[in-house]
């Protein structure tokens, strides 16, 4: 008896070895026209990944082109800065809020949406 199952099990473990390099291959097969859209993007990530690296060790290209971008055009620049400044800045303020940083001792449960909203308009407005 032990001998029959033994034998059963090994002819189904062959059974799904077949099934499996069968299905394999239909998979490649099915990846086939993918294959060089999925290299292209390996390639694009890579070399955004290495730019990203060489900006990191770099940091004077970055600061030197807002420099010049002050320099030739300070108008654009201030309301660039200004701009994304108010925004930082509002982000920063929701954040604290919400997260409880910001958050009065006497206020365990958090901002209500309503408060939130009051907040919103109060910074908005400045």
């Amino acid at each position: 008896m032990n001998e029959e199952r033994t034998l059963a099990l090994a002819l189904r473990q062959q059974q799904l070895l077949a099934r499996s390099a069968q299905l394999r291959g239909r998979v490649a097969d099915d990846m086939a026209p993918w294959k060089q859209r999925l290299a292209l993007a390996d390639e694009v990530r890579s070399t955004v990944s290495t730019g990203w690296l060489w900006l990191r060790r770099h940091p004077e290209v970055p600061a030197g082109l807002a420099v010049a971008v002050v320099v030739l055009r300070p108008g654009r620049a201030w309301r660039f800065g200004w701009r994304w400044g108010r925004r930082a800045w509002l982000g920063w303020q929701i954040y604290r809020r919400v997260l409880g940083g910001g958050a009065p001792a006497r206020a365990p449960m958090g901002p209500t949406a309503a408060s939130l909203a009051r907040m919103l308009v109060e910074l908005t407005r400045r």
